[in-house]
């Protein structure tokens, strides 16, 4: 099986192309690799205008991302914080700087015993960096995302890292640091970090009193190659949690994650043809588990009907044109 591709999903009401414009603008590295639209013919199940924007999929510093318009249902919070690792101090000055410009400081960038340079800030946007000088990141920086286990999910992290890299190929535990038996958590993970698939990653238990916990305003899509690999995630990841609507579930941790195909930006693209998205959108409507299959027939039916359209245009075009030209 070859590696799918990890990427954040951050949920926002309408404001997705600014939230990436500003991430590409901030980070200094990156690009827009997709926009994908709402199906113009009918309504969709968030809200959001016919033909809008639905997405955009873009990269900074090599980390895919996407960005949703989905409304207000979901709010964004601190439970899944992206982690981003600088070699230089100056650098992560600039990074905090502008990530917690019009939003909220977490934790202040300052020196503490586990960086000489972190801090912890809320963009404007409500996404939560760990901005973090580290002698070790390679390139720099890099963004790995961080999930925080608290609430009735406190002390699950080392179970979780375990379980998630027995699902993915290529994955391993990088790095256990506990709390002492003189820390509040004694004994849970501090931070832990790890590699899902080639992406890094870090989990950590928190033993404060947190009024949130995750939810799907912050997911983790798994971009699949083919049928067999959707049906792996889709069954390994849902094993004791919940599976949802169009390719959604949580895992028994209650992390959201969407499993679906790589093709996906294909068929929904802003460049594609109105009814070939429509018929992609209405196809999955009703599906938990994605089947590929179907959604490339609903895909390649709009292609096909527009061959048939350019044809009978082009005989009714010789149908009239014909008589003309044999009576010349």
């Amino acid at each position: 099986m070859s590696d799918p591709v990890i990427a954040p999903c951050l949920w926002f009401d309408d404001q997705a192309s600014k939230a990436a414009s500003f991430y590409i603008e901030t980070f200094g590295s990156g690009r827009v690799v997709a926009r994908t639209l709402f199906p113009s013919s009918h309504d969709n199940p968030v809200g959001q205008p016919r033909g809008g924007l639905m997405s955009v999929e873009f990269e900074i510093h090599g980390q895919r991302f996407t960005a949703v318009n989905g409304g207000p249902r979901f709010v964004i919070n601190p439970s899944i914080s992206f982690f981003v690792y600088t070699t230089s101090a100056a650098e992560a000055r600039r990074l905090f700087a502008q990530l917690s410009r019009d939003g909220q400081t977490l934790m202040p960038l300052d020196a503490y015993p586990w960086s000489a340079c972190y801090g912890w800030a809320a963009d404007r946007f409500g996404v939560s960096w760990q901005v973090m000088l580290d002698d070790s990141a390679t390139p720099s920086p890099a963004i790995a995302p961080s999930l925080m286990f608290c609430g009735a999910q406190f002390g699950n992290a080392s179970t979780a890292m375990a379980m998630l890299c027995g699902v993915f190929p290529n994955s391993r535990i990088t790095r256990t640091q506990r709390y002492s038996a003189n820390e509040d958590g004694a004994g849970s993970v501090k931070e832990g970090r790890f590699v899902l698939a080639g992406q890094n990653m870090v989990a950590m238990d928190s033993p404060g009193e947190h009024a949130f916990t995750f939810n799907e305003a912050v997911s983790l899509q798994v971009l699949c190659d083919d049928q067999a690999a959707l049906d792996h995630f889709w069954q390994a990841l849902s094993d004791g949690g919940e599976r949802g609507q169009c390719g959604w579930l949580q895992d028994r941790f209650g992390i959201s994650w969407q499993v679906v195909p790589k093709r996906w930006v294909d068929w929904l693209g802003s460049s594609v043809d109105a009814a070939a998205r429509d018929r992609v959108f209405k196809a999955m409507l009703p599906m938990t588990k994605l089947d590929l299959a179907t959604l490339e027939r609903a895909f390649a039916a709009s292609k096909a009907a527009q061959t048939v359209s350019v044809w009978e245009t082009a005989s009714r075009k010789l149908a009239t044109d014909l008589p003309e030209r044999l009576a010349r």
